[in-house]
Parts: structure tokens; C-alpha cells; sequence
């Protein structure tokens, strides 16, 4: 009697443990799915508003909106929370703060816990937005689905201690539903009907919808582009017709060996894409300061001594990086306190 209680509770027990495909299953995020499905459709047939019935002045503010809150995901919290390229001024951090609550994608803190994941375990299993499957599966598959235990677990071991002393990144944190309707909701969608004349059903699916599907796509990039602009082991150009419409390059590959390079190849190229122009605007306005960058020059010598010693790649190029900076001229604007 007393091991068949013993057995029986061993197995009621293990009832609660849940098997290796439990621990890493992960189920629809059924309010994100209904979401998705409504941007798509309604901000799809926004399209077609947007060259039937709106006027010039909601095409105009819808497109300035859309371009901050791009700018909020791709230089806030991609290049200064996420990586740390730069240091930015109180108003700067608010400024990128407000213009990633109109990219409507969830809190700073939840994108940067999650971007660092998905940068510690690319290509694994475990990344949120499964770098080693397809386009798709990162672009939108990854998006709509509930974290694993596994990842909930992994989640909770990424260092957020700079977020969290972050007041502006904490403060959004807080308040960001309040946050999210002003912005995301109230703003792009009743200025139009309130100031332009716009109609209501148009300033809705123009302003917020077209937009939404907009941004939520660019911002989704940050965790898949490297699937369409890298060049992966094996890629042959003269097999494939996208060398002629797309500019492929390993700069992605570059940026998930060493992420803490300012410059980055959204919408341009590397060194002067949109972003990258931007941060160097900010740094002449004196609101971005210490710059981080490798130069191609620090990469080949990094690259070079690796071989040479055998030590580690990352660790040779970050050791040839110090060593360009402290031979950077006084009165550059990486290697000064104010740009001119």
C-alpha cells in the first residue's frame, strides 16, 4: 500500500512537469492574430482610400507620422536602446520615445528584451522570430504567437538592468496604454477629421490602418531583413533575378557579429542609410553623442589578427577598434563632445 501511495504520488506529481515539446510550444496570440488581420485587410483597402477620397493635407500627415514612427523603431529602440550605438539627451529619448509609441508595436522595454533574444540565440530554435526558418516566419509567423516557457524563461536572463534604469523607457512602460490610444489612435485619426475636413471613415483607415500596416512591417524588418538583403553561404547572383532589385550585401551579417556599429543599410546604403544619417543629424544638433563604429579598416586588421593568433573574431576587431579610435584627430566627431 505504502508504494503504490509513493508511485501514485511520483506520478501525480509529474502531471505538473511538462514534457520537452510542452516547455517549448508555443500557442496563437489570438488578440494579435485579430489585429493582424484587421490591419492587413483595412489597411490594405486604406490604399485605395488613400487615391480615392483623401485630401492632400491627411496624405501629407499620415505619411509625416508614419516616417516617425519608423524612425522610433529603427533609431530608438533598435539602434540606441537595444544596442547602445550612441547616447542620447533627455529630450532626444523623449522625442524617440513618443515616436515609437506611434509605431503602435508594444512597449520599448518588451521590443528590446525580445530584439536581445532574438540576437543571443540567432539561428537557434529558441529565437522568437525563427532566424533559421523563412522570410515569412520572422516577418509575421514569429509575431503572432505567445512566447514559450522556454523563452519566457530566456527572457527573464536578459539583461534589462540599463531599461530599467531607463526613466523614459519605465515611465512609457507604465502609461503606455494611455500612451497608445493619444498617440497611435487619437492623434492620426481625429486631427484629419478635426482640422482637414476629413471624413471620419477615411481619417480612420488612412490615418491609422494604412499607417499601422505600414509601420508594422518596416518595424518587423529589424528581426528579418538579413533574409532578404544578406548574402548567405551558397547565394549565387547569376541564379537569381533579385541581385537586380534588391542590393544584397553582408552587412547583415556584420551587424549580428558586431551590433553595436551606429550605421546600419535600412533605406540606403550602410554607412548612409536613412537611420545612420539621422543619428549623425542628431549628433550635430549635440542631442546623439559617442558615436560607436568599426571601420572597414578595423575589420580587415581585426580579421587579420584573428587568423594570426587564433583568438577570437569579435575580440580581435573590438581590440583594433579601440586602437583606431585613440588615433582618431581631436577635433572628430566621434572622439569629441560636440560636433560641428
Amino acid at each position: 500500500m505504502g508504494g503504490h501511495a509513493k508511485t501514485d504520488a511520483v506520478n501525480s506529481g509529474s502531471k505538473d512537469v511538462p514534457t520537452e515539446a510542452e516547455f517549448k510550444k508555443r500557442d496563437a496570440n489570438w488578440p494579435v492574430v485579430l489585429f493582424y488581420i484587421h490591419v492587413y485587410i483595412l489597411g490594405t483597402y486604406g490604399i485605395y482610400v488613400t487615391f480615392t477620397s483623401a485630401s492632400w493635407p491627411t496624405i501629407l500627415f499620415t505619411a509625416l507620422l508614419t516616417l516617425l514612427g519608423m524612425l522610433g523603431v529603427t533609431v530608438g529602440v533598435h539602434r540606441l536602446w537595444a544596442h547602445r550605438t550612441f547616447t542620447a539627451t533627455v529630450p532626444l529619448r523623449v522625442f524617440l520615445m513618443l515616436c515609437q509609441t506611434l509605431a503602435g508595436q508594444g512597449t520599448i522595454y518588451s521590443r528590446v528584451q525580445a530584439h536581445r533574444l532574438h540576437h543571443a540565440k540567432f539561428q537557434e530554435d529558441e529565437d522568437p522570430y525563427y532566424s533559421k526558418q523563412s522570410f515569412m516566419y520572422a516577418q509575421l509567423h514569429g509575431n503572432l504567437l505567445k512566447y514559450s516557457r522556454q523563452q519566457e524563461q530566456l527572457l527573464l536572463n536578459v539583461d534589462m538592468s540599463d531599461m530599467e534604469n531607463d526613466g523614459i523607457v519605465m515611465f512609457q512602460k507604465r502609461y503606455y496604454v494611455l500612451l497608445y490610444i493619444g498617440l497611435n489612435v487619437l492623434l492620426p485619426v481625429n486631427t484629419p477629421f478635426q482640422y482637414f475636413g476629413e471624413t471620419l471613415s477615411v481619417s480612420t483607415f488612412v490615418g491609422f490602418w494604412l499607417r499601422n500596416l505600414i509601420v508594422l512591417n518596416v518595424g518587423n524588418l529589424v528581426n528579418s531583413a538579413h533574409f532578404i538583403w544578406s548574402i548567405h553561404k551558397g547565394f549565387k547572383p547569376t541564379d537569381s533575378n533579385s541581385i537586380f532589385f534588391i542590393t544584397k550585401s553582408f552587412w547583415p551579417q556584420f551587424h549580428y557579429l558586431l551590433p553595436h556599429d551606429y550605421q546600419s543599410g535600412e533605406f540606403g546604403d550602410y554607412a548612409s542609410g536613412t537611420g545612420s544619417t539621422m543619428i549623425r543629424i542628431f549628433a550635430a544638433l549635440d542631442m546623439a553623442k559617442n558615436l560607436r563604429t568599426i571601420s572597414s579598416v578595423a575589420v580587415r586588421n581585426g580579421l587579420t589578427l584573428a587568423v594570426e593568433t587564433k583568438r577570437p573574431i569579435v575580440e580581435c576587431i573590438e581590440e583594433q577598434v579601440k586602437l583606431e579610435q585613440n588615433a582618431l584627430p581631436a577635433n572628430h566627431y566621434l572622439n569629441r563632445e560636440k560636433f560641428m
